[in-house]
């Protein structure tokens, strides 16, 4: 499998993410400031789903992701910002399948664990954990189909495909 190659542009919105430096921009529609917004009933977004034939190739692996994106040694909230801005940038170049490595976590059993962590009972694997909250956020949820966990030849448990829906034209 041969990688796509990484565009100046990408590697930059990476550090300026990385860095703080990008800012999420909001848009409001002149209709939306001229009037306060009535109270919105709650809707939960539930992903369409991908078709059947799509979920076996899946499955088996034979579908490569158009991006991925490994947020291995990254703090909780800078992954998250990445991740929030990966998926955006992604949806809108049109990518459907793209791939989030998080890692597995260290097992609880490692002898190498540091002391400290499991006295305070915290898991340590916190990206695998956190992330699958992130994408049910509403920001998120909006632009993803399905996910699920990748195949072994894409990373197994340590990764999720992430299957976007089609961008509107």
């Amino acid at each position: 499998m041969s990688r796509r190659p990484t565009t100046d542009d990408e590697r930059e919105l990476f550090r300026a993410v990385i860095s703080g430096r990008a800012q999420l921009k909001k848009t409001k529609s002149p209709a939306s400031e001229a009037k306060p917004a009535a109270p919105k009933k709650a809707v939960t977004t539930v992903p369409s789903g991908v078709d059947g034939r799509t979920g076996e190739r899946l499955r088996r692996g034979a579908v490569s992701p158009d991006a991925k994106l490994d947020l291995h040694g990254l703090t909780e909230q800078a992954a998250h910002r990445v991740l929030s801005v990966f998926l955006q940038t992604a949806h809108r170049r049109g990518d459907r399948l793209v791939l989030v490595v998080t890692g597995k976590g260290a097992r609880t059993s490692d002898p190498h664990a540091p002391f400290d962590m499991e006295l305070a009972g915290r898991s340590r694997g916190v990206l695998k954990t956190m992330v699958p909250r992130w994408l049910g956020e509403p920001a998120l949820s909006r632009l993803i189909a399905d996910t699920r966990s990748a195949h072994r030849r894409h990373g197994g448990e340590g990764a999720l495909y992430v299957y976007l829906r089609k961008t509107k034209k």
